[in-house]
């Protein structure tokens, strides 16, 4: 089997790297190697390779720039999926997609199951969307992973720049309105593994799958666990907790709208991979100890 992982620098991209590598022959190429804004040379890159799988983990990400370049959101997060799609429709192979929790709008009051109405509310949200509905539209064989709040050791994110900013200032002012589970990008990794075997010996369906850790916090409740865990490790924390302070969405206004609930019901595939999805804090405590 011949595995094609666009993407490899990003947070997923770099945990996909070590999955992959047992289960065939693997091509990784990052953005220096394959442009998704460039619809011809995605085209031609696929061609060239012949993959038997296409796992893309790239994606554009800019949540906030979104709002101001939709149409490069959409080049990458959809017309380039679109192309992927349709390569894998047209010679049979399987494309494993990630999108997101920003494609609801957050308004319910219970995790998101896969068959829930969407409603994104951010150019960025829409995109995703975008894609998910060209790889449906495509009828390829496909596995579509929604998955929230990605965190790794490798690249920025959330809690690295929460642990920095405790380093540096007496008070945090974080928000605690938005709900949601604190994903590690090894946890996708490692589970994109187990089902893409399980694919292909029968044992799991094509389709659309949520994949988050289990559990749900609060960015502040993130922000408040993890510098503290971060302190009794040791680390150089400026930050008393008691200054750690909750503030709604609405007192740190950013250009794109974020889902207030961004909880998804991930039984759908524990239950296809008899799976038990750990507690979020179980890989903030492992990328603490990894940044220690």
């Amino acid at each position: 089997m011949k595995i094609l992982l666009i993407g490899k620098n990003g947070q997923v991209g770099q945990e996909l790297q070590r999955t992959l590598l047992p289960l065939g022959e693997l091509v990784a190429l990052g953005r220096d190697g394959l442009d998704l804004g460039d619809l011809a040379a995605v085209k031609q890159v696929l061609a060239q390779q012949g993959a038997d799988v296409i796992v893309n983990a790239s994606a554009y990400t800019a949540v906030d720039r979104a709002e101001a370049d939709e149409t490069g959101a959409l080049a990458v997060n959809a017309a380039a999926v679109a192309a992927m799609a349709e390569y894998a429709s047209a010679h049979g192979a399987l494309l494993v997609h990630y999108s997101t929790d920003y494609v609801f709008d957050g308004d319910k009051d219970s995790p998101y199951v896969e068959d829930d109405a969407t409603a994104p509310q951010s150019a960025y949200g829409r995109s995703k969307r975008a894609g998910e509905e060209a790889i449906l539209a495509s009828g390829c064989r496909a596995l579509v992973f929604r998955t929230s709040w990605v965190f790794s050791a490798h690249g920025g994110n959330f809690i690295k720049t929460m642990l920095r900013l405790a380093g540096e200032r007496d008070s945090l002012n974080v928000v605690a309105d938005q709900i949601g589970a604190p994903t590690s990008a090894e946890l996708i990794a490692d589970v994109t593994a187990l089902a893409l075997a399980a694919y292909r010996r029968g044992a799991l369906a094509g389709g659309i799958y949520h994949l988050t850790a289990s559990g749900a916090t609060s960015w502040h409740g993130l922000a408040s666990y993890a510098i503290e865990r971060a302190r009794a490790r040791g680390a150089a924390i400026k930050v008393d907790p008691a200054q750690i302070k909750p503030i709604p969405t609405e007192a740190y206004p950013l250009p794109a709208k974020r889902p207030k609930n961004s909880r998804l019901d991930t039984s759908k595939l524990s239950g296809a991979l008899d799976l038990q999805l750990p507690d979020w804090k179980i890989h903030v405590d492992r990328l603490i100890e990894q940044l220690s």
